[in-house]
């Protein structure tokens, strides 16, 4: 029969706090690159911009799909949809601006990478309430197993 090891509640503790430490900076680089590739996105179109008027074809829970006409004549409808398409309804028209060298990469005329500010800062304050409570949860965990163990 094989024994399981036995670590002592410190070592328990510090492994717990490495490992919620992890995760809080997977979360904090993921709402970095929340913001960081909008602002790509939108440096791209800004490069050589394309302005032109599309219609809605869809709106969905996690992308709205339009159909516009670039400067040459072609008919684009981008697979990933719209950039900053909130607020927009089926068959609606919007003017949109578009990178001629990438037609498929299309937003919203007048929005921006800033947009996505609100919804990073707000997901990275959830993540540091939730380290925060395990953090002091760990803590908690430890004074009881840690005053257990010296009696």
């Amino acid at each position: 029969m094989s024994r399981l090891p036995h670590y002592p509640p410190a070592s328990i503790r510090r492994r717990l706090h490495q490992a919620i430490l992890a995760l809080f900076v997977a979360a904090t680089v993921g709402c970095i690159s929340m913001v960081i590739g909008p602002a790509l996105n939108d440096r791209e179109i800004s490069k050589a911009p394309g302005r032109t008027l599309a219609k809605v074809i869809d709106v969905g829970t996690f992308r709205s799909t339009v159909e516009y006409q670039d400067e040459e004549g072609v008919y684009h409808s981008p697979r990933g949809g719209l950039l900053y398409p909130t607020g927009l309804g089926k068959g609606q028209r919007v003017w949109v601006t578009y990178a001629k060298s990438n037609p498929d990469l299309v937003k919203v005329q007048g929005r921006g990478w800033t947009l996505a500010l609100i919804p990073a800062l707000s997901t990275w304050v959830v993540s540091f309430m939730i380290t925060m409570a395990l953090w002091w949860a760990v803590t908690l965990w430890y004074r009881k197993h840690a005053n257990s163990d010296n009696r």
